[in-house]
């Protein structure tokens, strides 16, 4: 990692996200701050030249959801491991969710992250708990954690059940202007159940998880998020009937948002055959139907947000049968090659549009201020070539864990390097 005193980019493309314009310009960081942006003389500059020829240059990234385990499981990652895969994946910025151990439902455990992710190149924003040790019945301090940092809050992995208290999360919540992030699916339906409820699932004889849960708790929000106010952000939404729901609130003016993780995108249950563990998630994978409504989804502006939901688990715990493995799977480090390859080469989205769901719209749903790539402002740019080629080897990830489907995949997107905090780390 290089400390910025005097670097320049130079060749790369430059994207304005926020008014969907792109051109070819070099630019000079001085001390972490961005000097000029334009047609610069590498002979006269003084200081190191970087050659990002044939590169965009894009406002630093951002990944609003993604599991750091620490505190409580270090063996699968930690803060510094976490920031590590960040980077390779392009990313200058994550937000941690709280299912730690423990918890991090109070400012006690909100500064032990932030303080453990101040030496990192990567911002590290916390999430708070919505309730007390994510067990659904009391709120949390919200108001001492956004003290200390937290950015929203989130029982990720549990829903809150309790109707009553999610209302009063909602409510005080909105005292902050804070997002509450929802996991939404019903208890009571998801019980025993290792994949999504469909054909599929009677042909590979696994216990079914209807689709139908994660409906009726965003229904359900919504109705509370229309009477209370507050502003809902539904997590990893995975079905059809989610996506028109969500569709429905935004055309009424709600203040709702949601986001779709990458393998919602790419994978469906129909992909289980082989029983893979690492094709078990949280939500699970639905039906084809779906995926094209989350694609659809995107393309209309339903959907806001791409995210990881990077889940680390270790080999052991992933390497035994189907219904005895942990949902989740990593994404930080291929989710931008997956959304490239996968969204923007179909021509789903623009890469403007794929970016903006990666950098623009998780910051304002966070309440973050917003980089850019402008004179004076301080220099936070993530650095990829979007038609160059790689392959995914698992086994040289940054990330402690190695639960991915994606080994061997050939996909489009080389990160060469992030810029944040003053620092430059080259991919």
């Amino acid at each position: 990692m290089l400390k910025i005193e005097k670097i320049l980019l130079h060749g790369g493309t430059v994207l304005d996200l926020e008014n969907g314009k792109s051109a070819r310009a070099d630019v000079a960081i001085v001390d972490g701050k961005i000097r000029q942006v334009g047609e610069i003389e590498t002979e006269s500059f003084g200081g190191d030249v970087i050659d990002v020829s044939g590169a965009v240059l894009t406002p630093g990234l951002m990944d609003m959801h993604v599991h750091l385990r620490e505190p409580g499981r270090e063996d699968e990652e930690t803060v510094a491991s976490g920031c590590a895969a960040a980077m390779a994946g392009g990313f200058t910025a994550v937000c941690a969710m709280p299912n730690t151990e423990p918890e991090c439902d109070t400012q006690e455990v909100v500064q032990f992250i932030k303080k453990r992710a101040e030496a990192e190149l990567v911002d590290v924003y916390p999430i708070g708990a919505i309730t007390k040790k994510r067990a659904g019945r009391e709120i949390s301090e919200m108001a001492d954690m956004i003290r200390a940092g937290a950015v929203a809050f989130s029982d990720d992995g549990s829903p809150v059940l309790n109707t009553a208290v999610m209302k009063r999360a909602l409510e005080y919540s909105s005292m902050y202007f804070s997002p509450i992030i929802d996991h939404c699916e019903d208890p009571f339906l998801f019980e025993g159940g290792h994949m999504n409820e469909s054909k599929m699932s009677t042909l590979l004889g696994l216990p079914p998880i209807p689709p139908v849960g994660e409906e009726i708790m965003i229904g359900r929000n919504i109705s509370l998020v229309r009477y209370v106010g507050g502003h809902l952000h539904v997590a990893h939404i995975s079905t059809k009937r989610g996506v028109e729901l969500v569709r429905q609130a935004k055309e009424e003016g709600l203040p709702v948002t949601c986001e779709v993780a990458p393998h919602h995108l790419v994978f469906s249950d129909e992909d289980l055959k082989e029983y893979d563990t690492n094709l078990k998630m949280n939500p699970p994978l639905r039906t084809p139907e779906d995926v094209e409504a989350l694609k659809a989804g995107l393309k209309d502006g339903t959907i806001d947000v791409i995210a990881s939901d990077h889940a680390p688990h270790s080999v052991e715990e992933k390497q035994v049968e189907f219904v005895e493995a942990p949902f989740g799977i990593l994404g930080l480090e291929t989710m931008l090659g997956i959304i490239i390859t996968k969204i923007v080469k179909e021509k789903i989205l623009s890469l403007e549009q794929a970016l903006e769901k990666m950098c623009i719209s998780p910051r304002r749903i966070c309440r973050l201020p917003i980089p850019r790539i402008k004179k004076g402002e301080a220099a936070n740019i993530s650095i990829f070539d979007p038609d160059k080629k790689w392959t995914v080897d698992v086994k040289k990830f940054k990330s402690l864990s190695r639960n991915s489907p994606y080994d061997g995949w050939k996909l489009n997107g080389v990160v060469l390097g992030v810029v944040n905090k003053g620092l430059y780390q080259k991919s």
